[in-house]
């Protein structure tokens, strides 16, 4: 059921473009919701409230679908749910602005585009290309492998996290203490590649560590599919470096990784070079992802 619910959303996905069919249309919805609703409100100040925001819609398509207990229906909502949680709009026309202004020679325009999106997605300070690759990950291949483990309610909960996270407004009780010193490790983390161990501690920097934790496997399955579909002599050494690293960003080591499988020698001067590759890239990873799929799903070991 999960292999032909993933193949309807991904051949659906591209042409259902209304916001409708957007996670962020339900998730600024939500959050209108969470904070107007006075029951809610009571418990702001709790951090009871932190696990209510993320669980509320977790419970609640996790009871729809099991409410369903009919194949067919199950299969409709799974795959309608699937096919919200997949992509993101904003980000695909980011890369298309960022294109169409680096063809014209708009250099200005091209990194207004860059750092819109790495503000946008709250993202450290990479390249196009690397934050284009890590948002593959996020909205397509971690979507599938969650999808394909846990079903529609874990892509729910995966992707509201990492909304929460990506718009820092609607993280709730978030200090600007709390944002300094996450941005701070981070940068710690790029400059100096030493951190302490995540672990989940009171404020909204615990949705940052759960979804580290929830990305750690996920992240090592992608980048090794980019070594298969890529330079897999060139990158080995540096997921066999990362394989057991528990200190380093998730975002690092799929880029690192990445830049690896594919040949990055292009001229500096045209910025859409690294881009295009990076993507493509993510792209053959997608469909090696869902080829595994289907053959797990064909011999019997998922469903």
């Amino acid at each position: 059921m999960s292999l032909l619910s993933l193949l309807i959303a991904l051949a659906a996905e591209r042409s259902l473009s209304t916001s409708a069919w957007r996670f962020d249309y339900y998730y600024q919805r939500y959050v209108n919701f969470f904070q107007n609703n006075n029951q809610l409100t009571e418990i702001k100040s709790n951090t009871l409230s932190y696990t209510v925001f993320l669980m509320l819609p977790v419970a609640l398509t996790y009871a729809i679908l099991a409410f369903a207990d009919d194949g067919i229906i199950h299969l409709i909502l799974s795959t309608l749910i699937l096919i919200v949680c997949f992509g993101c709009f904003a980000t695909r026309e980011s890369y298309k602005h960022y294109l169409h202004s680096a063809f014209r020679g708009e250099n200005s325009t091209t990194d207004f585009y860059h750092q819109q999106l790495l503000q946008d997605k709250n993202l450290p300070q990479i390249g196009f290309g690397q934050a284009l690759i890590w948002l593959n990950y996020r909205y397509y291949i971690a979507v599938m492998i969650l999808f394909t483990l846990f079903g529609a309610t874990g892509v729910v909960f995966y992707r509201l996290l990492t909304s929460v996270i990506e718009q820092k407004k609607s993280c709730l009780e978030k200090t600007t203490n709390d944002n300094e010193n996450f941005e701070l490790q981070d940068q710690n983390i790029e400059n100096n590649n030493q951190n302490e161990t995540p672990s989940i501690s009171s404020g909204c920097k615990n949705y940052h560590d759960i979804l580290f934790w929830i990305d750690w496997i996920p992240v090592r399955i992608t980048s090794f599919g980019y070594m298969l579909v890529g330079h897999f002599s060139k990158a080995l050494p540096i997921w066999l470096e990362n394989m057991s690293n528990i200190n380093k960003p998730t975002y690092q080591v799929l880029v690192d990784v990445a830049e690896k499988s594919e040949d990055i020698m292009v001229d500096t001067e045209d910025c859409t070079a690294e881009p295009s590759l990076l993507v493509r890239l993510a792209k053959r990873t997608v469909l090696l992802i869902l080829a595994v799929i289907s053959i797990l799903t064909l011999s019997g070991i998922i469903n």
